[in-house]
């Protein structure tokens, strides 16, 4: 009878013991600054560990770039990939295509396996192309927003505020108000002029 109770206990005891917690390190890759529209080659790996720091074979890492803004897409032309840890739990992507808006971005990564899951970032840049291109797009609303109000300002005969403000954009410019005309009027007798006669 104990002999019985041990081969049914012993399945039991060899069965795997569930990951519980999952811990993701970043160990290549971060803080890349990547060229404007190129494609990099250089890969994002991480680690994915347990409680105990043991690395976790198997497990899936989702890979998620910005909707928009700075960002771009993976070798699979979409902007979240899936890898699966190796047997030292790391995992790569080894291919990305930058777009062409410089900036900061983040690549959002999620790790899981079984009922254990863990997240978190890595930061990214697209540097300025040389030509300028790479500029956001706000940056070109801002310049023409910037420019209205240049010529509202002196349209209204704010001239000296409009050259301030070019001056503060890095412009040269040089902005003369008319000269205001007041209507010629008289009072009494005799007459007082007020204006240009």
């Amino acid at each position: 009878m104990l002999k019985l109770v041990v081969l049914l206990l012993l399945p039991v005891l060899a069965a795997p013991a569930q990951v519980a917690v999952l811990q993701i390190q970043v160990i290549e890759g971060e803080g890349t600054v990547h060229t404007p529209g190129a494609r990099n080659s250089r890969p994002l790996t991480v680690q994915i560990t347990d409680e105990t720091g043991k690395p976790v074979s198997g497990a899936a890492v989702t890979f998620h770039l910005p909707e928009d803004g700075p960002g771009g897409i993976f070798a699979n032309a979409l902007r979240t990939d899936v890898q699966t840890t190796d047997g030292r739990g790391r995992a790569a992507i080894r291919s990305f295509q930058a777009n062409r808006i410089s900036g900061p971005f983040q690549i959002r990564i999620v790790a899981s396996k079984e009922q254990a899951r863990a997240g978190t970032v890595s930061f990214q840049y697209i540097g300025e192309s040389k030509g300028g291109a790479a500029a956001p797009a706000s940056a070109s609303a801002k310049a023409s927003h910037q420019k209205r109000w240049l010529m509202l300002a002196a349209v209204a005969g704010g001239g000296a505020i409009g050259a301030a403000m070019a001056g503060r954009s890095g412009r040269s410019t040089t902005m003369t108000a008319p000269a205001p005309t007041v209507p010629a009027f008289g009072i009494g007798s005799p007459a007082i002029s007020v204006g240009h006669p």
